[in-house]
């Protein structure tokens, strides 16, 4: 059979291989049933129907025509270097790494630079408006995570907050 869409043919083998994943890794945890759900019940949901909608996403890419293919273009390797720096900073400034002399520096720090280095990985870059962003969502995770789900995570950096 003949691949008629290669973007799709290979988003729908990257969803199946990803809910096929999570899916076999949700066996790890109890399951439950949808009375008493257990914590890899939805897991293991989610997982079941990305895995089926990848494979419908390949069976159509080898049923429905495309112009040209639908040929799949070269890397775009800026915003995937931005995204996962944005990600590894995140993750370093929210809980810091004491053996290297990096200190907590909290939620607040984390998400301003998230968000400051995430958006280098966009076409264009207005500092103000990446700003005023970076504020909102902080803002928004407080109220979500610590007012209302009364999460316990360093907001601010260890050596304000003590």
């Amino acid at each position: 059979m003949r691949i008629k869409s290669q973007r799709d043919f290979f988003a729908g083998l990257l969803y199946v291989v990803i809910g096929g994943a999570f899916a076999i890794g949700a066996n790890n945890y109890t399951i439950g049933n949808a009375a008493r759900m257990g914590p890899g019940y939805f897991p293991l949901l989610v997982g079941i129907l990305l895995a089926i909608l990848g494979a419908i996403i390949v069976v159509k890419s080898l049923v429905v025509e495309t112009p040209d293919g639908d040929p799949i273009g070269p890397w775009a390797w800026k915003p995937l270097i931005y995204i996962i720096l944005a990600n590894f900073l995140f993750g370093l400034l929210l809980g810091g790494v004491p053996s290297l002399g990096i200190p907590s520096l909290g939620v607040m720090i984390g998400i301003l630079v998230l968000t400051l280095v995430a958006a280098k990985a966009g076409p264009e870059f207005k500092l103000k408006e990446v700003i005023i962003l970076a504020i909102v969502l902080a803002a928004g995770s407080w109220l979500v995570f610590i007012w209302g789900l009364n999460l316990q995570m360093p907001v601010w950096p260890s050596f304000i907050s003590g």
